[in-house]
């Protein structure tokens, strides 16, 4: 079995964690041997990241909660592990070396709060307790002395939902009135100290409860950025893989994608203003708690994830649906009244990655399956501009004499921007395509890889669909092994 790559150690650890978790529910044995989990993830006696194995352990032990599905009592997925958000200083504005001792003072001049001293070098301190991390001595000091420093967490999240808690170390906590469940914190925090909640456990049980698909079908709906994820096996390798882990068959999110874009750029073209996507439950869910006055310019059609799932519900009403892929904001979505119905659980490709060797199952060794569901345009969905150009040529396959003015807002700080215009009747473009990860679902915090080289690949993998028009696409709807 090939090594596997993983970009960061904490991710690395999460993987191992979720393994062990997922075999040992496998084997019906999680309840019995759950207490050896910590000391199989943190061997020995010497600790290799914190102070002491002990401490070390604690936190896999925090993490396991997590994989096994975190606070009931908490509705957000994402979630602080308080033992291990102790290592970063606290955030706000510091004078670092590079301070000259100038006379000018130009940074005392403008403080608000006369929270700027200095010693007898005439070099500049900052006192924390006055200062309100306005900004302003940054700004004038001629050398650059003065930074902001800003806890990755904090950095990470653009719509302000982290904060610092008041006990004395100052962990972290999520306002989930702002939250967003984007994962950015997860991805960034460099000592692991957020993480997603899993349902990891779920999808096992949904899988052994099958038996094989004989009570019911699972399916498992795969997100188009799964190409390139997996390294070192081929995606005919991967599917394959999925159905050997006890799916039933394999279905593309992308013919999804393909419905959505037949319909929004109807919408779009009988839309009296403009119109904003509904493709990614974060950029929804800002719009939602940031601007609601909005709310009524999302477009109104479900999610690529969710229509797939609700055309196969309708199809076959006792089946199971699974979807697979890099959003963490999925998991919060599938859970909402209007999805709840069509699905049944969310995984990250990271958390595949976990199945997959917790039932050691080698894809360089499997034979190559294909995926056959979409068009081109449903599978470049999966990164920034991809909505864009399928509602463009959605409304060119259906003859509508109807300008699509798009903007593409890659990463939430963008669309924020184009929101602010919109709210203030400045924008000009009529169509807003919201990505609250950088780069569109290949950056989702669940990915494996958040290598540049996705974005090639996604289009790729689009150009090797066998539907070439959107409405090739979704007038094959048939999505079972027997279409």
């Amino acid at each position: 079995m090939k090594l596997r790559k993983f970009d960061t150690k904490v991710q690395h650890l999460k993987y191992k964690i979720l393994r062990e978790i997922a075999r040992e529910a496998w084997n019906d044995s999680l309840l019995k041997k759950m207490g050896e989990i910590p000391k199989r993830i943190i061997p020995g006696k010497e600790s290799t990241m914190r102070c002491c194995v002990y401490k070390e352990r604690a936190i896999v032990w925090e993490r396991m909660k997590l994989a096994m599905g975190g606070d009931k009592e908490n509705p957000n997925v994402i979630e602080v592990i308080d033992i291990a958000c102790d290592e970063c200083p606290v955030s706000g504005y510091d004078v670092t070396e590079s301070c000259r001792g100038c006379i000018a003072h130009r940074c005392e001049d403008v403080c608000p709060r006369g929270a700027i001293s200095f010693d007898e070098h005439q070099k500049a301190h900052i006192d924390q307790s006055k200062c309100v991390n306005c900004g302003r001595c940054a700004k004038v000091c001629p050398y650059s002395a003065i930074t902001n420093r800003k806890r990755p967490c904090e950095n990470a999240c653009k719509v302000n939902a982290i904060h610092m808690g008041e006990d004395e170390n100052k962990a972290a906590t999520i306002d989930n009135s702002k939250c967003i469940a984007c994962g950015a914190c997860v991805y960034q925090c460099p000592f692991g100290a957020i993480a997603d909640k899993s349902f990891i456990l779920d999808v096992i049980d949904i899988l052994k409860k099958s038996e094989n698909n004989k009570n019911y079908k699972v399916y498992a709906v795969v997100a188009p950025s799964i190409a390139g994820q997996f390294s070192y096996a081929k995606l005919g390798q991967i599917i394959t893989g999925i159905k050997e882990l006890g799916f039933y068959h394999v279905v593309e999110a992308a013919l999804g994608a393909d419905m959505v874009a037949f319909a929004e750029s109807k919408e779009l073209a009988e839309s009296d203003t403009f119109l904003t996507s509904s493709c990614c439950p974060a950029f929804v869910d800002y719009i939602h708690k940031s601007f609601p006055s909005l709310v009524d310019h999302i477009s109104h059609n479900l999610s690529p994830m969710a229509t797939i799932a609700k055309h196969m519900k309708e199809k076959e009403p006792d089946c199971k649906i699974v979807f697979i892929g890099p959003c963490t904001a999925k998991k919060m979505e599938f859970q909402k009244e209007t999805v709840r119905p069509f699905i049944d659980s969310v995984i990250t490709f990271e958390e595949l990655q976990a199945l997959f060797d917790s039932r050691d199952i080698d894809m360089s060794t499997l034979e190559e399956d294909v995926l056959e569901n979409a068009s081109y345009f449903g599978r470049i969905f999966a990164r920034s501009g991809g909505l864009s150009d399928a509602v463009r040529q959605s409304l060119k396959e259906q003859n509508i004499d109807f300008e699509v003015k798009p903007i593409a807002c890659d990463g939430i700080e963008q669309c924020r921007m184009a929101l602010l215009k919109l709210g203030a009747n400045r924008l000009p473009e009529n169509f807003i395509e919201g990505m609250a990860c950088i780069s569109g679902c290949i950056g989702g915090a669940g990915c494996l890889t958040h290598e540049a080289k996705d974005k090639s690949e996604v289009d790729a993998y689009g150009r090797e669909a066998m539907e070439k028009t959107i409405i090739e696409a979704i007038s094959v709807t048939d999505v079972g092994p027997n279409a």
